[in-house]
């Protein structure tokens, strides 16, 4: 069987199996005019993801801006203590933003931004400035993927890492 007849006989399994992952979400699709653009969802992901001090956040409404496969990963480049490269999943990660490091304060902003779109698939490098309940600051990319399905957008996928020393964010990443 040649590497092309393989593919033909995946790519039916994998659309199957995509699209039975996106109904199978219990959301409304396009139950937001945030959800219906790239800049609207991205914007929503920071809002959801901030919380002063003693705010709750809305964790279903953070859930409906995601594939249920939806990946975070962070890459921890600049800190030697930390394993190079950490990924979890969609309801790994609302588990640790339930953590007391999140629930005492936790702010992330939005630098600039480069979107680059094409035919329902999106990708955005966002550089963003974060503050801890700590008052630790720092810097950073986040790097979306994103797919449009039934009229919005989704974020299939987070990466991101934080500005160092040595790995400072380029300029292109930091100017409107």
């Amino acid at each position: 069987m040649t590497k092309t007849h393989k593919m033909k006989n995946i790519l039916p399994v994998f659309l199957f199996l995509m699209s039975t992952c996106l109904l199978a979400q219990n959301k409304t699709p396009g139950d937001s005019k945030a959800l219906r653009s790239v800049n609207g969802i991205v914007k929503e992901m920071l809002r959801l993801v901030s919380g002063e001090k003693g705010e709750s956040r809305n964790f279903e409404a953070f859930r409906n801006l995601f594939l249920p496969t939806a990946n975070f990963t962070v890459v921890n480049h600049g800190d030697s203590l930390l394993q190079p490269v950490e990924t979890v999943s969609l309801e790994e990660f609302i588990k640790l933003m339930q953590d007391q490091y999140y629930e005492d304060g936790f702010l992330e902003h939005e630098i600039s931004k480069v979107v680059n779109e094409y035919n329902g698939m999106a990708n955005v490098f966002q550089s963003f400035y974060g503050r801890d309940s700590e008052n630790s600051k720092a810097r950073g990319i986040n790097n979306y993927q994103l797919v449009y399905y039934n009229n919005r957008w989704w974020i299939a996928n987070i990466v991101w890492t934080i500005e160092t020393g040595n790995a400072r964010i380029p300029g292109k990443y930091l100017h409107h």
